[in-house]
């Protein structure tokens, strides 16, 4: 589905709504995705990852307040980096599994369940593209369609980056196996890119494409010989892929690398 224009909330769901920061790259596609959740009839939201300290579209989410908690699904900037601004603003705590990025509450853990807004927002630990990922598992009144929001663990479109050292593949792959076992056709709303429509589904299609890629990074160090730098291996398994992408796909080749050789 495309995504709204920058500024205007769109209902996906029943219980969630997506505001788009103004904020595209290659690494965050078309922007960030602000996620408004509340159950029909609620007053009050949740705001999931706010994005960037950009005063207008902080006030633009506020604007469909009153706000009741900020959940954040990893540290990045382009997810947390207005979280502190945001939560003077409508003087609401901010909560995520890194105790540094939380106030004003407590940090979140896996199995926790957030009740607020009329929902049930269940906390899964999905560490690997960080550390500190975790997805959100999203039930309500009215909620016929089982949801998950991904943060940075699964995109819209493409695949994520293992952010080493702070990313490690052995934990997302244990992470996207943990999003296989969501129910079928379970709903990802994403941190960037559109929605997508059945969670374990593209989690098994997002494990078959890391075991493609460690096939070939095996076959690389083949080449190139047990000792090549990420560099040397991005430049044979990325050959396909813009190099302005080179950076970023070096990080997930230190991670597979450190995957292979530990």
């Amino acid at each position: 589905m495309e995504h709204p224009a920058y500024g205007v909330l769109r209902e996906v769901t029943p219980l969630a709504s997506v505001l788009l920061a103004e904020n595209p790259s290659p690494m965050t596609l078309e922007g960030t995705n602000t996620w408004v959740l509340r159950a029909p009839g609620a007053e009050e939201c949740v705001v999931v990852d706010p994005g960037e300290d950009d005063e207008e579209h902080l006030r633009r989410i506020a604007g469909h307040g009153p706000v009741t908690q900020v959940l954040l699904t990893h540290h990045h900037h382009d997810h947390a980096g207005g979280a502190r601004r945001f939560a003077d603003m409508v003087g609401a705590p901010v909560r995520a599994l890194d105790p540094s990025l939380v106030l004003g509450s407590e940090a979140l853990a896996h199995g926790d369940v957030v009740a607020a807004a009329g929902l049930e927002i269940r906390v899964l630990a999905t560490p690997g593209h960080t550390a500190d990922s975790i997805s959100f598992v999203l039930d309500g009144p009215g909620n016929t369609t089982p949801t998950v929001l991904t943060g940075d663990t699964i995109l819209g479109r493409g695949t994520t980056v293992i952010a080493h050292p702070d990313g490690s593949l052995g934990p997302y792959l244990a992470s996207l196996r943990l999003l296989t076992e969501l129910p079928a056709g379970t709903a990802v709303l994403p941190g960037h890119g559109p929605e997508l429509a059945d969670a374990p589904a593209v989690a098994t299609a997002y494990l078959a494409h890391r075991e493609e890629r460690l096939d070939q990074v095996r076959a690389a160090l083949g080449r190139l010989g047990p000792d090549a730098t990420p560099r040397q291996v991005v430049e044979i398994v990325y050959a396909d892929v813009d190099q302005v992408l080179w950076p970023a796909a070096e990080w997930s080749v230190r991670a597979q690398l450190d995957y292979l050789r530990g």
